[in-house]
């Protein structure tokens, strides 16, 4: 059981999934906290087992569904009304919505998106913010997401949603420099929470690859209190996923994520050729992408703008395209090389000092 630390931390969208984790998180560090969400029953129970588990002290209950016009505002006035003061705020809450934008989706259901995802979050951020900055001390963390920095068709109006919440985090990082509050974006790849049951993309392929919560939370936590810009969890691969959305065409990363976003085959049916193809493709990228994040930032800044010359130079077709990337990506890794050879050696060098050591 903790003793506290007298902060307090805000967080959206805390009855379920990424948002409970790191409220939870919080809980254990011995945070106040102030859970908002829509469902009052369920942060009630929560709230419950903060108490009895970790031993927190403050437990605020909001129930408030954020979609609703200024929703924030009200979330923000009954937190000033008990006096109590936000040191850390997290926005968390987000839906998605599937289908394609011209003839699937409802527009009721993606303006009350637009409003939850940018809406609030930009006034949550605002009104917070200024406290935040006539104290010269807080925290604030943002849920983008990766298809926050790559086109993403079937679920297009949520994608640029969170562009915008990428975006804005990374301008006020500029504008909070020289002050002792950070912002903080977290870009997870697809989680396994109910957002895809919710968004109506239950039986798309990419939930054959979805992430634990519980990591995810803890990778967006570590980066929040470390003040960092953003963070990606996952490792290797999310993170080459991340470097291949700067460098390679959009028309082709749409194409890739078309294909992630589509629907599951049935068993007994063949998947399309082409899906096949984009597979393949797919994969050989992330290897890419691997191979690049190793040698890219030991590259010179003329192979760097060299780099990127030829990917933007790169044809329209896939196989044009991945063939560019290919090359390029080789002839950047074998460029550093010679960078990279001497570091490597000197870690396999200290490696088997230290086994010998162990051994002797």
């Amino acid at each position: 059981m903790n003793t506290g630390t007298g902060k307090t931390a805000l967080i959206t969208g805390a009855s379920s999934g990424i948002g409970q984790e790191l409220a939870k998180l919080f809980a254990q560090d011995g945070y106040n906290l102030v859970l908002v969400a829509r469902s009052d029953d369920k942060l009630d129970r929560l709230a419950e087992v903060f108490k009895s588990n970790y031993g927190t002290q403050e437990i605020t209950v909001i129930g408030k569904d954020l979609a609703t016009e200024d929703a924030a505002q009200d979330v923000y006035n009954q937190v000033k009304a008990k006096d109590i003061t936000v040191d850390v705020l997290v926005n968390d809450a987000g839906v998605g919505l599937y289908g394609l934008f011209a003839t699937d989706t409802d527009w009721e259901r993606e303006k009350a998106m637009i409003h939850l995802n940018v809406l609030t979050v930009t006034q949550m951020t605002k009104l917070f913010l200024y406290d935040m900055l006539a104290r010269n001390e807080g925290k604030i963390l943002n849920l983008a997401s990766l298809l926050s920095i790559t086109p993403t068709p079937l679920m297009a109006v949520y994608a640029g949603t969170k562009a915008y919440v990428y975006n804005f985090t990374q301008s006020l990082i500029n504008e909070l420099k020289d002050t002792n509050v950070t912002i903080t974006a977290l870009l997870p790849n697809a989680t396994d929470t109910d957002f895809f049951n919710k968004a109506g993309a239950e039986n798309t392929k990419v939930t054959d690859e979805v992430q634990d919560p519980v990591m995810v939370a803890k990778a967006g936590y570590d980066a929040l209190m470390a003040g960092k810009s953003k963070v990606v969890p996952g490792g290797f691969k999310n993170k080459s996923y991340e470097v291949l959305s700067y460098v390679a065409p959009q028309e082709t990363l749409a194409a890739v994520m078309r294909d992630k976003m589509s629907q599951k085959p049935e068993p007994e049916e063949k998947e399309p050729t082409i899906s096949l193809a984009w597979g393949i493709g797919f994969g050989i990228a992330v290897i890419a992408g691997i191979a690049l994040t190793i040698g890219y930032k030991n590259t010179s800044d003329f192979q760097k703008a060299k780099y990127r010359y030829k990917v933007k130079s790169a044809g329209n077709s896939l196989s044009d395209t991945l063939s560019s990337v290919l090359d390029t990506v080789v002839e950047t890794v074998v460029d550093a090389y010679q960078n990279t050879k001497a570091k490597a050696e000197q870690i396999v060098a200290k490696t088997e000092d230290v086994e010998e050591e162990i051994a002797a």
